[in-house]
């Protein structure tokens, strides 16, 4: 009786082609992700060389624009001196606690909004028109309200960081699946578990992009925090320094601030991948 299977047969010729055009587009991948590494890792001495290059030919006053030498030796003398670990010590602080104080908040309200038409309503108009003001407007009340506390100083970190986590926990909950909220209904899930099992896990991914801004953001407010009346802290010694006319450790407290907000974005960045591991 005669074979009649219509199963396909690949040529050898035709299967030896898909696998050699495979093992290509697999070298020239790892190929491109060397190129990109190895370019990541030249890009800052190349702009260290060009910046020391500039600043010895003295094409900008050296006082003003020192160089990175200068910079290095600056910050070197800063940590040295112990001053440098009390600084960061007291940055850090702020900005964590203003950070988990903002977030916590941001995303009980950008649920509450979220789900809420009602609440929506009430706040998000107010929310709305209050998100555009820089922190940095209010360190003039703020050293009114709270005098040269610590609470001024991080008041004005959680309202940095509050808006960004409510408007991307408040979209992120209204673009959860309806489908799911009415299947976990109609299973009988207690309000609570609905909230937090299929509400909160489906907006994770937005409510995490919006944590990760906010980690930059906490930074950059840290400014206007430590302009209002600071005793220690990295923006406190660069005011100092500033006006010292040390523009070496001016630079140095800039580079450790951009550093500082660096790690701190790859440290969230790594648990990100970890919590929402399905995105």
């Amino acid at each position: 009786m005669a074979d009649t299977s219509t199963s396909a047969v690949v040529p050898p010729r035709a299967a030896g082609s898909l696998a050699a055009s495979g093992a290509k587009r697999r070298r020239d991948a790892r190929l491109h992700q060397r190129l990109n590494m190895a370019v990541g890792l030249v890009s800052i001495p190349l702009f260290l060389l060009l910046w020391q290059l500039i600043a010895q030919a003295k094409i900008v006053n050296p006082i003003l624009f020192p160089a990175p030498t200068v910079v290095a030796r600056a910050a070197m003398e800063w940590v040295a001196s112990g001053e440098f670990a009390q600084d960061l010590a007291a940055s850090l602080k702020r900005v964590a606690t203003g950070y988990v104080v903002g977030s916590i908040v941001g995303v009980g309200c950008g649920l509450l909004t979220g789900r809420s038409a009602f609440f929506s309503g009430l706040l998000g108009p107010l929310f709305q028109v209050l998100r555009p003001i820089p922190p940095i407007a209010f360190v003039s009340i703020v050293i009114l309200w709270f005098g040269l506390s610590e609470s001024g100083k991080v008041f004005l970190i959680v309202w940095g960081v509050f808006f960004t986590v409510w408007l991307s926990t408040h979209l992120g909950v209204q673009k959860v699946d309806q489908g799911l909220v009415r299947a976990a209904q109609m299973l009988g899930t207690p309000r609570r578990r609905l909230v937090g099992e299929v509400v909160l896990l489906s907006a994770l991914p937005f409510i995490v992009v919006g944590l990760r801004t906010a980690v930059g953001i906490s930074f950059y407010t840290l400014v206007a925090a430590e302009l209002a009346g600071a005793f220690a802290g990295i923006f406190y010694r660069i005011q100092l320094a500033q006006q010292n006319m040390q523009t070496g450790l001016v630079f140095a407290g800039l580079a450790a601030l951009g550093l500082i907000s660096f790690i701190a974005d790859r440290c969230f960045a790594m648990l990100a991948q970890r919590l929402v591991w399905w995105r």
